[in-house]
């Protein structure tokens, strides 16, 4: 049989036919490959460089090559975080004729490693536990997307921070199951094979005197579970609310962010019987929501306002009938961010009499007019509306605020 590659882009086969395909993967000469981090694999796997591209080459059957390959490029398809399958490379003989195994190629993920790998290095618990924030993301994600992994490891995911964000990516599919939908029981039994399989690697690097000593390896892959299961029930559990109660949406968005993750996209599906909300969460990095919040709309607060306010605005724009995110047509949210700015933002800050602001800028001021109208639509059971709250705002707080505050300087406030 002649060697045959199957790629998904004409020009790969191209780039990829100078590599020594003749030669069993372990006997590639050096300068082939490419010295970068693996995690532990039950087939020879290596990086090599391919014209331009970086790749990931993994030695094995045919069958389960080609049965890989298309599921990866599947989840490509559903947008799920995983590498990009470039080739499968079927027909290898040795020089004597010999028949040596097939060879998947993937995309090597620039400025990524494994997850393993990372825990081998110094690194303090809190981030640790991000880490598997971003890998819980990542199983509910797969579960929801009807994609049971069947080998969740440390070794078979790749991180990446991205944009300020944690990121996790699926490296390993040849195990993996695509299903219109998961069971209960399917996914119950994925994620007792990641527990089993984290704390297994977790063990073994804590053997080595490589993992920091206040981890638990057993409780560290039992916490994974119970985040999965906290974020699986925040999203998909169905969330229909009746007219005038906006404020249901601040709520779930406070429980998300209290379980650690924020909302990278929110949208809003309109029925006859109520409107019903669905979210896709994001493990973000410090500083996240200060920067995206001045790309988007030019204003500069603190983190904590920040996040606030870019949930705001999530939440305005999932209500404009142009909002429509991966249409090419709907309107970019920066436009739509800078349209929430003109209308909502700018004029409910100056609402608020200059005599009562005191020090505090727009973003200060407009985040704890948003507390307050949350606290009084928890308390009325209804969305009472940023002009009531305002009233309320300006009636009942910042009077008895006002002599807490430092008094207004002789430089303007920021205009809004």
């Amino acid at each position: 049989m002649a060697l045959q590659i199957s790629a998904t882009n004409p020009e790969h086969p191209a780039l990829l036919l100078d590599l020594p395909w003749q030669l069993p993967l372990e006997e590639w000469p050096e300068h082939y490959l490419v010295p970068l981090p693996r995690g532990i694999s039950r087939h020879v796997v290596r990086y090599a460089r391919a014209g331009t591209e970086v790749v990931a080459v993994k030695e094995l059957a045919e069958r389960p090559a080609l049965r890989e390959y298309e599921l990866l490029r599947s989840l490509d398809r559903l947008n799920i975080p995983s590498v990009d399958p470039l080739a499968v490379v079927t027909g290898r003989t040795d020089e004597g004729g010999d028949p040596l195994e097939s060879v998947l190629i993937t995309r090597h993920l620039g400025g990524s490693m494994p997850y393993r790998s990372m825990f081998e290095t110094t690194m303090r618990p809190a981030t640790m536990h991000r880490l598997m924030d971003a890998l819980a993301v990542l199983l509910v994600r797969l579960h929801l997307a009807g994609f049971a992994w069947g080998d969740c490891s440390l070794s078979n995911t790749l991180f990446r921070r991205d944009a300020g964000a944690y990121a996790a990516y699926l490296v390993d599919a040849e195990t993996g199951e695509l299903h219109p939908q998961l069971s209960p029981g399917q996914r119950e039994y994925d994620l007792d094979l990641a527990r089993v399989n984290i704390s297994g690697e977790l063990l073994d690097l804590e053997a080595s005197g490589a993992l920091h000593p206040s981890v638990d390896p057993i409780e560290f892959g039992m916490e994974i579970c119970a985040r999965y299961n906290r974020l699986w029930e925040e999203l998909t559990r169905t969330s229909v609310y009746p007219a005038g109660k906006h404020h249901y949406i601040d709520r779930r968005i406070r429980r998300l962010n209290d379980l650690g993750f924020d909302v990278a996209e929110m949208q809003i599906a309109h029925s006859s019987n109520g409107d019903t909300v669905t979210f896709v969460p994001k493990v973000v990095d410090a500083g996240h929501h200060q920067r995206q919040l001045l790309r988007l709309t030019g204003l500069d607060a603190e983190e904590n306002q920040a996040r606030r306010l870019l949930n705001d605005l999530e939440a305005w724009m999932a209500t404009q009938d142009d909002y429509a995110p991966g249409d090419p047509l709907a309107a970019r949210p920066e436009v739509l961010a800078h349209r929430w700015v003109r209308d909502v933002f700018r004029p409910t800050v100056r609402a608020i009499p200059r005599e009562l602001r005191g020090s505090m800028d727009p973003a200060e001021l407009y985040h704890g007019l948003l507390e307050h109208r949350w606290y009084l639509s928890e308390r009325a059971q209804h969305d009472i509306g940023l002009d009531t709250a305002v009233e309320d705002y300006v009636k009942n707080i910042l009077p008895a605020m006002r002599d807490a505050l430092p008094p207004p300087t002789d430089d303007p406030a920021p205009s809004v």
